[in-house]
């Protein structure tokens, strides 16, 4: 029976990663997928501007 015990870990820790991965899969894309991508790209263009606003010598 040691064999039970030394498979179980890896066993749950496999159902627990694929029930993850589908739920990542699944919340994709649907409504809220404009609010989420806008969100995105705030946060990407924000990071552009601070990084060129760093980068800028001051005059």
């Amino acid at each position: 029976m040691d064999y039970v015990s030394a498979l179980l870990p890896p066993a749950v820790m496999a159902v627990f990663f694929i029930g993850l991965i589908r739920v990542i899969v699944k919340t994709q894309g649907g409504a809220n997928k404009s609010k989420e991508d806008a969100a995105v790209d705030a946060a990407l263009a924000r990071a552009e501007s601070a990084r060129q606003a760093s980068a800028a010598p001051d005059a």
